[in-house]
């Protein structure tokens, strides 16, 4: 058996890469130190968000974007919605989950109901604060303006992939004075969300949410091995910007080997 041409660096990194994510990850099961990641600001304020709603005696809103179960990002979201609903079943705060997917809304409903039963509030969980509000995207936009202006949450999360209606949904929470933390991996949107939220997750921020609100070793441990490859990423592109600037082309010849 013989490696493409073109292919033999790429899969020796991949190799590399694979065994710092098999070493890392033993090293978070047999309890050895392993490198901490930063703090993000956004995930850091879903505890704040939700105790200002306990205070208040006031709902959490959660929108997991309006992509479906094929987009990553909602997949990200469903992580972070059953952190957000094991918090508000602790401290007796409702929590409305708004989707426009109807193949997310049944899996939303699930991990909110799950959620509570881990906590032992099953008898506090209220289906009918988990809704379906319509396939259309600026008709789901529509019933959110008015679920935001008649329940007034004090905290609006939106989190996944989000297009036209961004902005739309930071401004109504803007105006209902709820606390924002927003999040998307869709680079057009961000700038909406940075300029209307009080905190936001850009990018890979979101997929790293898991790993970081559950604390769970071995998933931190991955991520930690994930953000030496892109260290190794970044390192290469500028040896070989430098390399290309003095007319060396050695870097470029054995990535193409």
């Amino acid at each position: 058996m013989s490696i493409v041409t073109g292919y033999s660096f790429a899969f020796w990194v991949e190799i590399l890469f694979l065994v710092a994510v098999i070493a890392m990850i033993r090293r978070a099961r047999g309890g050895m130190k392993i490198p901490e990641i930063y703090k993000v600001a956004g995930l850091e304020a879903m505890d704040e968000a939700i105790g200002r709603c306990t205070e208040m005696g006031k709902p959490v809103h959660f929108s997991p974007g309006i992509g479906d179960l094929q987009n990553a990002q909602t997949l990200a979201a469903m992580s972070i919605l059953g952190y957000v609903a094991k918090q508000c079943a602790r401290y007796d705060t409702d929590l409305i989950a708004t989707n426009r997917n109807v193949i997310v809304y049944p899996l939303s409903e699930e991990i909110v109901k799950q959620s509570f039963a881990e906590v032992g509030k099953l008898d506090n969980f209220k289906p009918d604060n988990v809704r379906w509000i319509s396939d259309d995207q600026f008709a789901y936009a529509t019933g959110v303006t008015g679920i935001m202006f008649r329940e007034k949450p004090a905290a609006n999360i939106l989190v996944g992939a989000f297009w036209a209606e961004s902005l739309i949904f930071a401004e109504v929470g803007s105006i209902a004075g709820a606390i924002q933390i927003s999040g998307t991996a869709n680079t057009h949107q961000i700038p909406f969300f940075v300029a209307a939220c009080d905190y936001c997750l850009i990018g890979e921020e979101l997929y790293a949410a898991s790993a970081y609100l559950s604390k769970e070793p071995v998933l931190l441990a991955s991520l930690v091995a994930q953000d030496w490859g892109k260290m190794v990423g970044v390192v290469l592109i500028v040896v070989g910007t430098v390399m290309a600037s003095v007319g060396s082309n050695a870097l470029g010849t054995l990535l193409s080997k």
